[in-house]
């Protein structure tokens, strides 16, 4: 089991730079890689370009003790603001870097006067199927995507 951060440190959340690339993948493919066997293949996150997206302004991360420990893609859509991916470093587990995350994107869409926020997972990431509710966000579809069972979830902001 990977030695956890202390709790007593808040995350900092900015927005990547293209000298964070290689940190924000290897924190996504930390938190995804258990996945891999439930699923079946890589999660749709561990296959995403992030040079490219960084260089888009897509891409925030978390840093804890001045180190890369969450990640966060977000960016506009024709249904909406979109939540691509919320990562954690296992270490990172249980300190508030996901939370921190979340509550980065849902400011990013208000900012950018949307009324909503909306995030999908797949369908055997169990463990989202209970948060995700938790934290106000509403299933509003099931569908197919990319070869991936996708869960699709909405939350009404403030």
């Amino acid at each position: 089991m990977p030695k956890t951060l202390p709790p007593l440190v808040e995350p900092i959340v900015r927005l990547a730079n293209v000298g964070d690339a290689t940190a924000a993948l290897a924190c996504v493919v930390a938190a995804f890689e258990p996945y891999i066997e439930r699923i079946g293949k890589a999660p749709a996150p561990m296959l995403l370009d992030y040079p490219t997206l960084i260089g888009e302004g897509r891409v925030w991360v978390a840093e804890l003790c001045v180190q890369v420990q969450g990640v966060l893609v977000q960016y506009e859509t024709p249904d909406g603001f979109y939540v691509d991916t919320v990562a954690s470093s296992p270490k990172a587990r249980g300190t508030g870097v996901g939370r921190a995350l979340l509550q980065c994107a849902e400011g990013e869409a208000i900012r950018r006067g949307f009324t909503s926020i909306y995030l999908c997972t797949n369908s055997k990431m169990t463990e989202n199927q209970v948060f995700y509710p938790k934290i106000g966000y509403v299933e509003y579809d099931r569908r197919t995507e990319a070869g991936y069972d996708r869960i699709f979830y909405r939350k009404a902001l403030a």
